[in-house]
């Protein structure tokens, strides 16, 4: 598998263009995932890039877009960073428009149901209802709404003409505020996807599709957020730190190194989901965080230097004991001052030596 490194158009060289562009027409498999989706339509609207896709389409291959990528698949994308980092306006930039031609004149949203906002409203790709309540109006005519859940994928097979659902969620088929969901495992005609919810299906139970239903009012989405709890990068991040600072304390070295490799798996797990806010690069800085622990670690151990020192002090105290009754001083303060070089401080006392470890300045 290559990559086809087209990260800036317009710096690159005509030569450079055409190596990607020639990579990505003799490929059978392309893939685009996690980033900005404005970015993404930056670098490839007005280039081949769109043709080269539905052309892939037409003669065979197969496309594989996820997150940021799909959202600039269908005729109108989500300029998701600008309107939920930024504040603008709700609006549409223009896609990729690849799925048109198949009769699906949809805006693709993955991440359709978002919750890490909490109390938030961060469905649909961090929208949530009031907004893309707004954006459906602003649609070109005809155009309606195909949400994928996250950790779902929706496969389309245009030789059997066919939608596969997979993956943890639901596929929701949405036009004007109205709402179908078709489930994981379901594999359906591509036609119940260009029919959509309509009043027939919403009263028709012989179809094998779950039943239409009107679109989440707002007031349910702090209900629902407090009932459940969704898995998220910053629950792992929580559960790892915890780990590791419990090892840590404890002197485990396992454990911590356990603790480093969960949230090196989160991490890699998450790492399709890039549209988190800043949950990424605080899983990465808690990593790095450790990883510098455990150097510092590995410098002196995790073991209580008493453990490992004791037995070897204790032989060398018996045997200053035994000089000392022999009246030889000056190997006692031998073996006194020895120790002392060693990092072991001796102090004779009414009770007997004691011992204890001499901390760097």
């Amino acid at each position: 598998m290559d990559v086809a490194g087209l990260c800036d158009v317009a710096a690159a060289t005509t030569f450079e263009r055409e190596v990607a562009f020639n990579a990505i027409r003799q490929s059978r498999f392309v893939f685009a995932g996690p980033g900005s989706p404005t970015y993404a339509l930056r670098q490839w609207a007005g280039t081949p890039l769109p043709e080269l896709l539905a052309e892939k389409l037409e003669t065979g291959g197969a496309v594989t877009f996820s997150s940021a990528a799909a959202l600039t698949l269908g005729i109108s994308t989500v300029p998701v960073y600008e309107i939920y980092k930024s504040g603008a306006d709700p609006h549409w930039l223009e896609g990729l428009d690849l799925l048109t031609p198949i009769g699906l004149p949809v805006a693709v949203i993955p991440h359709y149901n978002n919750t890490e906002g909490g109390h938030h409203d961060t469905r649909f790709c961090y929208l949530g209802e009031r907004r893309l309540r707004m954006m459906e109006a602003l649609l070109p005519e005809g155009a309606f709404v195909l949400g994928v859940d996250e950790h779902t994928g929706v496969i389309l097979d245009l030789d059997a003409d066919t939608a596969k659902i997979v993956g943890l969620g639901v596929v929701t088929i949405r036009r004007n505020g109205i709402s179908m969901e078709i489930p994981t495992g379901e594999t359906v005609s591509i036609d119940v996807l260009r029919e959509g919810p309509t009043t027939s299906s919403a009263a028709s139970t012989s179809r094998n599709v779950p039943s239409t239903k009107p679109a989440i009012d707002d007031n349910s989405v702090a209900d629902t957020a407090s009932k459940k709890v969704e898995a998220s990068l910053a629950t792992d991040v929580d559960r790892c730190s915890a780990d590791f600072d419990r090892s840590m304390e404890q002197r485990d070295a396992a454990g911590a190194v356990a603790a480093t490799l969960d949230l090196d798996d989160a991490i890699r797990g998450w790492s399709a989901d890039t549209l988190q806010s800043d949950e990424m690069d605080k899983a990465r800085a808690l990593l790095r965080s450790m990883i510098v622990r455990l150097g510092e670690a590995s410098r002196g151990g995790l073991t209580d230097p008493r453990d490992v020192l004791g037995p070897l002090v204790e032989i060398a105290l018996s045997a200053r004991s035994e000089v000392r009754l022999a009246k030889l001083y000056d190997l006692s303060d031998q073996i006194r001052d020895g120790l002392a070089e060693a990092g072991v401080e001796v102090r004779d006392t009414a009770d007997g030596q004691t011992w204890e470890l001499i901390k760097p300045e």
